[in-house]
């Protein structure tokens, strides 16, 4: 009888032990990607101010075929995409044409309330700081602002 109690206590310390392990496990973390890319093509999001205590999911779209980038929201009240603000990253980052090129992006902190892009061409040696931010003149399109441009280091010769 003395080892059929020690059996029954085992078990029942074993099942409390699966059950509280299970119950007391921390929820799993879902996965905060700001960014992704696909053959020519890296997607960012971030939020963008449009005006005091108003913001929306703003997205820009690197294109590497067209050398561009593309920024908008998404309209709250809507739920539709504004219209398409674009870069010329050929001439913007001086890309002589049929370079092999090189393109990193990622959002970061807010700058006045929208995310600033951080957008470097490897090649080149060329860095630039992005935000968006809702045209003025009234046609409910974005706009597409550099602060910065900079050299992290001098230009590669194309291979």
């Amino acid at each position: 009888m003395n080892d059929m109690g020690r059996i029954f206590w085992l078990g029942l310390g074993l099942a409390l032990g699966v059950a509280g392990a299970i119950c007391l496990r921390p929820a799993s973390q879902p996965a905060l990607a700001g960014n992704d890319r696909h053959e020519d093509y890296v997607i960012a999001t971030g939020p963008i101010a449009l005006g005091q205590n108003v913001t929306s999911d703003g997205i820009w779209l690197l294109d590497y075929r067209a050398g561009k980038l593309l920024g908008t929201i998404v309209d709250r009240n809507l739920g539709k995409v504004v219209g398409w603000a674009e870069v010329d990253l050929v001439r913007e980052f001086n890309i002589p044409p049929k370079q092999n090129v090189h393109f990193l992006m990622t959002t970061g902190t807010p700058i006045a309330g929208n995310t600033a892009l951080y957008l470097t061409e490897i090649n080149t040696g060329r860095f630039a700081v992005y935000t968006m931010s809702p045209r003025l003149d009234g046609t409910g399109a974005m706009l597409i602002r550099r602060h910065d441009a900079t050299m992290f280091r001098q230009p590669q010769a194309n291979p």
